[in-house]
């Protein structure tokens, strides 16, 4: 009986694990596509708006409230400012300036950070198969960026920018797992994107006028935003990471660049060179070693 239950949960996680990968993946060619119809923090209230519209309907129909704690609400203050206000505002101003490739390889680097930061800080310690697959999997992203750049619009700034995501996304992950611990992963979720969204409320002036402005393709793309990569993926990862180690969980997110490097091919006639799917083998082999026990 035991081992049953132990099984169900793990394809539970790992189905939501595929989901938010999946999703996040989608989320760098959305944004290059969209931004050139949205400026950087208008998208990102846009986003949140959306996404938070729509847990707040799913908490509403499904879910459960826990009352947090002082504590709690801090660290969810941290999460939702850091995580989904200025990721997002970074993110969408970084691939304005380079290509959906590189931005996907730079922002992961967050992983590293997260499963440095786990060790340190939630006593998840450094074992020595997650170690060997952070660095297996971050070579493989490096050698994605690295085969997909486009020197012509990269630059300094856009860089600084995508290791400022990556950052905001290491401490919001940081800041979430102690949380999940107690409080349901539908309304940490739903917390956290609602706080994100109201800091960057003063860009909805702004919003209301490109939308206005917007075709309806573009304004479609803003929606698929807030629905999939935010509301969907981080209520699949909220789940996953109650459930999973935060080190491990985070090296999973080393195959969202191949993801998001075949998606701009399909979809943004960006054709990554031979070398971009070495990369990707890499990064699975990365994710596999991290796997081990």
């Amino acid at each position: 009986m035991t081992t049953g239950v132990r099984v169900g949960t793990d394809w539970r996680a790992l189905a939501a694990v595929s989901t938010t990968v999946l999703a996040w993946a989608s989320a760098f060619v959305a944004i290059r596509w969209v931004g050139e119809s949205f400026s950087a923090a208008p998208l990102a209230a846009g986003r949140l708006i959306v996404g938070s519209v729509l847990l707040g309907a799913a908490l509403v129909l499904k879910g459960r409230w826990v009352a947090p704690t002082r504590r709690e609400w801090a660290l969810l203050a941290v999460c939702g400012l850091a995580w989904f206000a200025v990721y997002n505002v970074a993110l969408n101003a970084a691939e304005q300036r380079i290509d959906a490739g590189t931005s996907a390889m730079l922002v992961n680097i967050g992983p590293i950070l997260i499963a440095v930061f786990a060790g340190l800080f939630l006593g998840e310690g450094f074992p020595k198969w997650l170690v060997i697959g952070v660095a297996v999997a971050f070579v493989g992203a490096v050698t994605i960026g690295a085969s997909t750049a486009n020197t012509d619009n990269a630059d300094l700034v856009g860089v600084v920018l995508c290791l400022l995501a990556a950052l905001t996304y290491a401490i919001g992950v940081l800041a979430q797992k102690p949380v999940l611990g107690r409080l349901p992963a539908l309304q940490v979720t739903w917390i956290a994107c609602t706080i994100g969204g109201v800091a960057c409320l003063p860009a909805l002036p702004q919003l209301v006028t490109e939308v206005d402005d917007a075709a309806a393709i573009p304004v479609a793309g803003l929606i698929y935003l807030g629905a999939v990569p935010t509301a969907l993926a981080f209520g699949t990862w909220a789940y996953a990471l109650a459930r999973m180690n935060a080190g491990k969980l985070g090296v999973s997110t080393y195959l969202a660049p191949p993801l998001a490097a075949l998606m701009a091919w399909v979809l943004l006639d960006e054709v990554p060179p031979a070398l971009a799917f070495v990369g990707g083998a890499i990064c699975l082999i990365g994710v596999a070693l991290s796997r081990r026990r």
